[in-house]
């Protein structure tokens, strides 16, 4: 079926008829685009016409592009978040009612560098616990974890095992997260990181780095997650003054 001539441009009518497609599965996640040649056949528009339709669909993260490859439908992210609700990713996971899982890469006390002294307001002598972890949902690698927390907020003895690390500053250490500061970064491919994660090369990175601190404005726990950005979906509501 071709596009039917209206009042708008034809850019906007292929936007609409793709993304409807989609919408009905005539397209599927990640399954490949027919060819310039055939989808602009198919749907009666020029290929300049077709190729300003698939630049704004990848603007919106509706396709990928692959060099060399082809088109595909870019994966619908299973979770969504307002980026001023402060969630911890086990609860994100349980949200979307997958199950959270944990795979430990490793855990240790370092001394505190120059940036810890600064963002815990701690001595040198302090020593900081430092845990590396992979995040799970239903079993699938979604986002990669360093957290770093003093090891004077942790009490003597304390199970790291366990989904949520605000669950354990608040039952075992009663230090409870009441707000963060977050700066977002999107990276690329990241050669440690994307393999892990099992990502494309092609899939993006979304980098929280997130200073957590308790009701008595304490910093006692500093982030860096590194989520999936075809798996997960942040959002900001932003108000006029």
């Amino acid at each position: 079926m071709t596009i039917k001539s209206d009042n708008r441009h034809l850019y906007l009518q292929v936007i609409e008829r793709i993304k409807k497609d989609i919408e009905n599965s005539v397209y599927r996640e990640k399954e490949k685009l027919p060819s310039e040649f055939e989808l602009s056949k198919k749907l009666g528009v020029s290929r300049a016409t077709l190729r300003e339709a698939l630049r704004i669909l990848e603007e919106e993260n509706v396709i990928i592009r692959r060099h060399g490859v082809g088109t595909f439908v870019n994966s619908k992210p299973l979770f969504t978040s307002g980026i001023e609700q402060l969630n911890s990713v086990t609860a994100m996971i349980e949200q979307a009612s997958l199950s959270p899982g944990t795979i430990f890469l490793s855990s240790s006390m370092t001394v505190a560098t120059d940036e810890d002294i600064k963002r815990f307001n701690c001595n040198k002598e302090e020593e900081i616990f430092l845990l590396e972890r992979v995040r799970t949902a239903n079993g699938e690698p979604v986002v990669y974890c360093v957290d770093k927390i003093p090891r004077y907020v942790l009490p003597e003895a304390f199970d790291h095992e366990q989904e949520s690390l605000f669950k354990l500053l608040q039952d075992e250490a009663n230090s409870y997260i009441s707000y963060a500061v977050t700066n977002i970064e999107p990276i690329g491919y990241h050669d440690k990181i994307s393999p892990i994660l099992e990502c494309e090369p092609e899939t993006a990175l979304l980098l929280l780095k997130q200073t957590h601190f308790d009701e008595n404005d304490k910093p006692v726990l500093y982030s860096l997650n590194y989520f999936r950005a075809d798996k997960f979906s942040f959002h900001v509501v932003r108000k006029r003054l």
